[in-house]
């Protein structure tokens, strides 16, 4: 059911958005539509392969190592390798989130998952040399890195905390 609002609630922050394009201009509004609708169909099969590719990875991710290293009774232990694994996955979103739901499908916990996708998020290491030190100054960088360390495992700390989602 909040799946429904969310989703109606991006539709209306959308058609107001359109809304506010068209009151400025009718240019203004085509072009902000076929920008929306360019990335739309760029990012269609990005998000279908991801998808699909997901089902896939759970179909070959052993269930017995996956319960074993990243399950509900992994505890912390799981979520290290959780972050490390995070930490080390390269790619964006489609890669990130469908290893995340192909780990859920094959007996990892949820907490152990939350940390993944958290370290994922927050410590792409190739992200991290390939475009955070060449652009931003090192200092800045590592102290991001530093101030970021905690929050995996505080995210899989509150998931155990507040019980299986």
């Amino acid at each position: 059911m909040t799946v429904y609002i969310v989703e109606a609630l991006l539709w209306i922050l959308v058609a107001g958005l359109g809304l506010a394009a068209a009151v400025k201009g009718r240019i203004l509004f085509r072009e902000g539509a076929r920008e929306g609708i360019t990335d739309f169909l760029r990012l269609l099969p990005k998000v279908l392969l991801g998808v699909v590719g997901s089902g896939y990875v759970a179909a070959v991710m052993p269930a017995d190592i996956t319960a074993q290293y990243l399950g509900p009774d992994s505890g912390f232990l799981g979520v290290g390798i959780a972050i490390l694994a995070g930490a080390f996955t390269p790619g964006g979103p489609v890669v990130g989130f469908s290893i995340g739901a192909a780990a859920i499908k094959s007996g990892a916990g949820a907490p152990q998952v939350m940390a993944y996708v958290t370290a994922w998020a927050l410590f792409a290491v190739q992200r991290f040399f390939l475009w955070e030190l060449p652009i931003m100054p090192a200092r800045l960088v590592w102290i991001r890195a530093l101030a970021s360390l905690p929050l995996p495992f505080l995210v899989a700390g509150a998931a155990m905390f507040l019980g299986k989602p």
